[in-house]
């Protein structure tokens, strides 16, 4: 100890006070509190040449760096929301009717346990971008954690922490990296899910989905159970008949149905054009599509429930006019029919 001093002190317990004094600022409860400092003596008592060491101090910094109930303060500001709303996406009145409604009885409770919505459609009408709508709307942290493929139970639940490089599973990952305990996540392509031999996925969902449960979420390497009640789930498929029938129950199911023509008119002229112009470097003066041209492009180049492939086509259009602005010839601003089968070639869909 002498010799130790004269050197400038125990690095080794150093650290573990740093540990401590952290751990004074955690908001957890008194279960939590009591294994964490058992963790923390277990983590003094050892010998730092050992390679257990590491892997206990990796454990302990894992649990402090958790937003143990440390939330964002929600807006409910609900004309704001409206309008956010109304400008990211066109249509899509019933989701917005729910997230008015759960803001409002928010609003009126102050504290309630969070639905699990799903948004089910076909692909393109703006499932997984309401997500990060919804989330700006109530002034909380964005998580997008993609599903498609996922294959592994323990990319949700976690591994032990006895393995070799083990870790905490995804949504705790999140989560730590948010440092909020409240934020909107959107898990995306639920109804993709694969099971295989290392269990399936959608059973370890279970418990995170349940209102009923997941107040304390059990993950393999954390070991203690984490409230995951306050957190907003939206869940997007394409097909929910391929989602097993025990997840299916826990999620309150909202269709978001395809567009019709005149939504996709508006859409186009609203959205998808202005951002295209911008993202390919040109003015928003550069190209104008009258609306019966633009109607015309909806009806004879795609065939769709969303807007994804109409997104395509304008594109072709909007880098055939950056082409010529940059050759410098002569074009009209406006385009004409003629023209626009002259750029995409001849009508592909005929209405029956």
């Amino acid at each position: 100890k002498a010799i130790q001093e004269e050197l400038g002190g125990n690095v080794h317990q150093e650290e573990v006070e740093k540990m401590r004094l952290k751990s004074k600022d955690k908001k957890w409860n008194k279960s939590t509190e009591q294994h964490f400092s058992k963790e923390l003596k277990k983590l003094q008592r050892m010998n730092p040449q050992l390679g257990e060491y590491g892997v206990q101090r990796s454990y302990i910094e894992t649990l402090l760096e958790l937003p143990w109930n440390e939330f964002t303060k929600d807006h409910f500001d609900l004309d704001k929301a409206i309008r956010i709303l109304n400008r990211d996406h066109f249509g899509l009145n019933k989701v917005k009717d729910r997230i008015i409604e759960y803001l409002a009885v928010l609003k009126l409770k102050g504290d309630m346990r969070s639905p699990i919505i799903c948004l089910h459609g076909p692909p393109g009408v703006g499932k997984t971008s309401l997500g990060k709508s919804i989330a700006e709307s109530l002034g909380r942290e964005y998580i997008r954690m993609s599903l498609g493929g996922l294959r592994d139970q323990s990319e949700i639940r976690g591994h032990r922490k006895t393995y070799i490089g083990a870790m905490p599973g995804r949504v705790i990952q999140s989560i730590k990296r948010v440092k909020s305990s409240n934020p909107v996540f959107v898990l995306d392509e639920i109804d993709k899910l694969n099971r295989d031999a290392f269990g399936d996925p959608s059973a370890a969902m279970l418990e995170m989905l349940d209102p009923e449960q997941n107040n304390s979420f059990y993950d393999n390497y954390i070991e203690i159970g984490f409230d995951l009640s306050r957190v907003l789930f939206i869940a997007t498929a394409n097909d929910i008949n391929s989602i097993s029938v025990p997840l299916r129950d826990r999620m309150e199911l909202i269709e978001v149905s395809g567009y019709t023509m005149n939504e996709k008119y508006q859409i186009g002229k609203k959205f998808l054009l202005k951002n295209l112009l911008k993202s390919h470097g040109l003015n928003l003066t550069d190209l104008k599509i009258p609306k019966p041209e633009l109607e015309m492009i909806i009806e004879n180049y795609t065939r769709e429930s969303g807007v994804r492939g109409l997104e395509k086509v304008l594109a072709k259009l909007i880098r055939n006019t950056a082409k010529n602005v940059v050759l410098k010839n002569k074009f009209n601003k406006t385009l004409s029919e003629d023209s626009i089968i002259k750029i995409l070639g001849p009508k592909k869909i005929l209405k029956e």
